[in-house]
């Protein structure tokens, strides 16, 4: 399965909220140790972020390395399309910053992905200063 994330950084409608937790005394940032982030992006089926919306990405992101160069994943995919909708897939793992190809666990999965297990990859398809997408192409399993 092949996904758009689509990540609007400012403005009212931005799907990334500002650094919700760090540590005391330091820039809390994407490359500051510690930093947390709550995540709400529209997940579509194709690049344009007009593109038919099946779903929503929700959930943390966490500058887990002390270099900044590392971000913890821990993502929830709610589908609302007709075809999967109430189903979810858990995605959880490390996502290296300044690679283009970043793998992460399939952890498991609600309604049509019951018992999912597989790994997903994410690969930068679009960067600006204000929005970026990327493409979610997810392998799994189910029982």
């Amino acid at each position: 399965m092949v996904f758009y994330l689509q990540d609007l950084a400012a403005g009212p409608n931005a799907t990334v909220v500002a650094p919700v937790a760090g540590i005391n005394g330091r820039v809390w940032s994407f490359t500051t140790f510690g930093s947390i982030f709550v995540v709400d992006f529209p997940v579509t089926l194709s690049i344009s972020p007009a593109s038919e919306l099946v779903g929503q990405a929700q959930g943390l992101l966490i500058a887990s390395a002390l270099d900044g160069a590392s971000v913890n994943v821990a993502l929830s995919i709610v589908f609302n399309n007709l075809q999967y909708n109430g189903s979810t897939l858990e995605l959880q793992g490390i996502s290296r910053r300044h690679e283009n190809y970043r793998e992460v666990s399939v952890v498991s999965g609600t309604g049509k992905f019951r018992f999912a297990r597989g790994y997903a990859v994410l690969e930068t398809a679009f960067f600006d200063i204000s929005r970026s997408t990327l493409r979610l192409t997810i392998t799994i399993q189910t029982n």
